[in-house]
């Protein structure tokens, strides 16, 4: 039943004419619900309210698989001004960026530049970028463009997914970068031969990379909405002596906000990744997909006054 629910999910998020009637009707209900607004500005009060509760957030203007040349300029220009904005307004906030959404599905050196346009205006006022990790035919490049511009700049991350046969050997070859990383299940649809399936494994291996990632030492973000993911974290942070202050819980906003306060109020770090945009459709499906589960805790954001 999961893997049916997950496939109609992923069904619906390349529907074009859905996502043609989210993005035209639907983006003023999913502004403050499920995404902060249409546009950053629109999104600093919701982001204010996280800040003001000790929580934190992490921005990502919502869009991906460009390949117009202009439009991924005009993506870049977007993530320099949010910076800038994160930066007046001090918010307590980082960046996450997708590199289809910055061309690399048109050119490499095209995305590596505005990248480095992007991280040159992170260092210059201190804001993290995180660097998403998309569909597995996609990894690969992505990692070995994280890794070249890590030798360069400090504040950048990436993104490993579970479900990838992979990913433990991706964290090996990371390590000796000391990179933030976020860690979650995976949310595209992907072959049996590149990646686990059944829900049972996918958390085994989820289980397995958040050992690995905490027994390094090095800063690390767990990003789920499962309990049982979030008690086992708990636990096994306790079991090998790691300070609340070496990794963090990151979730979905709009999801979960009482769990979020409860861990706040336990002394964990919590982040929230709060998109933004009019292309919310796609991003809404995977995220039911991932965990069809969710679709409850969205529907109650959805209809919250």
């Amino acid at each position: 039943m999961d893997a049916l629910s997950r496939d109609f999910f992923l069904f619906l998020s390349k529907n074009r004419g859905l996502n043609y009637m989210a993005r035209r009707w639907g983006k003023s209900v999913a502004s403050g619900t499920i995404i902060g607004g249409i546009d950053f500005e629109s999104s600093i009060p919701h982001i204010k309210r996280l800040n003001e509760k000790g929580i934190q957030v992490t921005v990502d203007h919502l869009g991906e698989f460009v390949t117009d040349i202009q439009v991924a300029k005009e993506r870049t220009q977007e993530c320099i001004t949010t910076i800038q904005t994160i930066a007046a307004e001090k918010l307590d906030t980082q960046v996450s960026v997708k590199l289809t959404s910055l061309g690399l599905d048109i050119d490499i050196n095209l995305v590596r530049d505005h990248m480095r346009d992007i991280l040159r205006e992170a260092t210059k006022h201190e804001v993290l970028v995180t660097i998403d990790m998309e569909n597995e035919s996609r990894c690969q490049a992505t990692l070995d463009l994280f890794t070249e511009l890590k030798q360069e700049f400090k504040l950048v991350g990436t993104v490993i997914q579970a479900y990838l046969f992979r990913s433990e050997n991706d964290l090996n070859d990371l390590n000796e970068h000391q990179p933030f990383i976020r860690l979650v299940k995976g949310a595209y649809k992907e072959e049996a031969s590149v990646a686990h399936t059944e829900k049972q494994d996918i958390s085994e291996n989820f289980k397995k990379l958040i050992q690995k990632q905490l027994e390094t030492g090095i800063y690390t973000a767990v990003a789920t909405h499962d309990d049982s993911m979030i008690q086992y974290t708990k636990q096994l942070a306790e079991e090998l002596n790691i300070p609340k202050d070496q990794f963090e819980f990151q979730m979905l906003y709009g999801m979960r906000a009482k769990t979020q306060e409860d861990l706040k109020a336990e002394g964990y770090n919590v982040r929230i990744y709060m998109p933004y945009g009019d292309d919310w459709y796609g991003y809404f499906m995977r995220r039911l997909a991932e965990k069809p589960s969710n679709i409850s805790f969205a529907l109650k954001g959805l209809t919250k006054k």
